[in-house]
């Protein structure tokens, strides 16, 4: 049982810390991601957890601006390469 338990927690870190690389490295890839999980929840007439799910899931609104992909850059600056 507690070999077991071990793979489990060492699964659930390489998880997370596949998503926290896919993040950094991938954002629009993730929002899109992101998106398509959250907006299933969010349909009318489904549970009010599975709503608040999907409203945590959902990513934050891009405010209008740059290119979207990094956030190093101001509005109007556009990405330098």
């Amino acid at each position: 049982m507690s070999l077991t338990l071990q793979y489990v927690l060492i699964a659930m870190l390489v998880l997370a810390s596949a998503w926290v690389v896919l993040k950094k490295q991938f954002p629009g890839t993730t929002r899109r991601v992101r998106t398509a999980l959250a907006l299933p929840l969010l349909r009318p007439g489904r549970a009010p957890w599975l709503q608040a799910l999907g409203r945590r899931l959902a990513p934050p609104p891009q405010s209008g601006g740059g290119c979207g992909g990094c956030d190093s850059c101001g509005p109007g600056e556009g990405r330098k390469h």
